[in-house]
């Protein structure tokens, strides 16, 4: 059965009850659930390599023999860049293309396969300062259910855009199992990663979601993460160093799995393959407590 999408501007905007005081958002369609797969959520301040976080992570799934699907929520929508070499057009784009009937859409035109045979999808967003973010992750999510393309899905990670300062941007959290969060050892990172954890938090409360841990990205050294980590109960799940290979990685259009076989980068390499060993055999949740923008400053800020 096929769906006509409304646009934007016709949604009403409301949230369940006990979803963040005061949330206001496009609502999850209660008959839209992704199914089987495990769903991760990969979220962190803007800049900090969540999409290479997030498509690395999807090639060492695909490396332990599992059906990946990779999910962009960005704009940019180049999430899966160093997958398929090349920006892909979004979800919404296509929609758009046929004024949003939905049946006239095939695979083809919104899934494209990338390396190591990761699915890859960019959902896009809606246009500058319209119009929200959680619509086009409903909506993406519901076109690949129409399609049965995530029957056969082992993996499903959601990368999503920057901080968290709306329901809108935390709507991959109504679909996964476990969110991720990725930092690096400074204050700005610590603080967006904070406002993350109220927002799961507040999500926790009628979604199965639940915090997984950390990445530590880019960081030469993690006292600071240490120190946020200790106090509200988090913990860190994977560290990744501050290599050029890495930077380069996304200037060559490739993944770290591709970019050689140096003792720096095959020691990276092992380490997004152990974290998706171990995100994949299953983490216990975390209860992670959200400190006040103060009490961050008092911790972190004034040292």
């Amino acid at each position: 059965m096929s769906t006509t999408m409304v646009p934007l501007s016709s949604l009403k905007h409301r949230a369940a009850p006990g979803d963040g005081e005061g949330s206001v958002q496009v609502p999850l369609d209660p008959s839209v659930r992704i199914g089987t797969a495990k769903v991760f959520a990969v979220y962190g301040k803007g800049g900090i390599g969540k999409s290479t976080t997030s498509s690395n992570l999807s090639v060492a799934f695909a490396r332990l023999g599992k059906r990946v699907l990779q999910i962009g929520c960005d704009p940019k929508h180049d999430s899966t860049f160093t997958l398929t070499k090349q920006l892909m057009p979004t979800v919404i784009d296509v929609l758009e293309s046929v004024d949003f009937h939905s049946e006239e859409l095939r695979p083809e035109d919104f899934v494209f396969e990338g390396y190591q045979g990761v699915q890859c999808v960019e959902a896009g967003g809606p246009p500058a300062g319209t119009g929200c973010g959680g619509y086009v992750v409903g909506q993406t999510v519901k076109l690949l259910k129409e399609h049965h393309l995530l029957d056969d899905t082992d993996v499903v990670i959601f990368d999503v855009l920057g901080d968290v300062v709306c329901g809108g941007f935390a709507a991959p959290l109504q679909h996964a199992d476990r969110a991720l969060i990725v930092t690096a050892n400074d204050f700005d990172s610590i603080f967006a990663m904070n406002r993350i954890v109220a927002a799961i938090q507040a999500k926790s409360r009628n979604y199965a979601v639940r915090l997984g841990g950390v990445i530590a990205n880019r960081s030469a050294g993690t006292d600071q993460i240490d120190r946020f980590n200790e106090r509200t109960g988090l913990r860190t799940m994977a560290r990744f160093p501050d290599l050029d290979a890495i930077r380069r990685s996304r200037l060559a259009k490739s993944t770290l799995f591709e970019m050689g076989d140096t003792p720096e980068l095959v020691a990276v390499q092992e380490e997004y393959l152990r974290l998706a060993s171990l995100l994949w055999a299953g983490t216990d949740p975390l209860t992670a407590a959200p400190l006040k923008d103060r009490d961050i400053f008092n911790l972190l800020g004034f040292n």
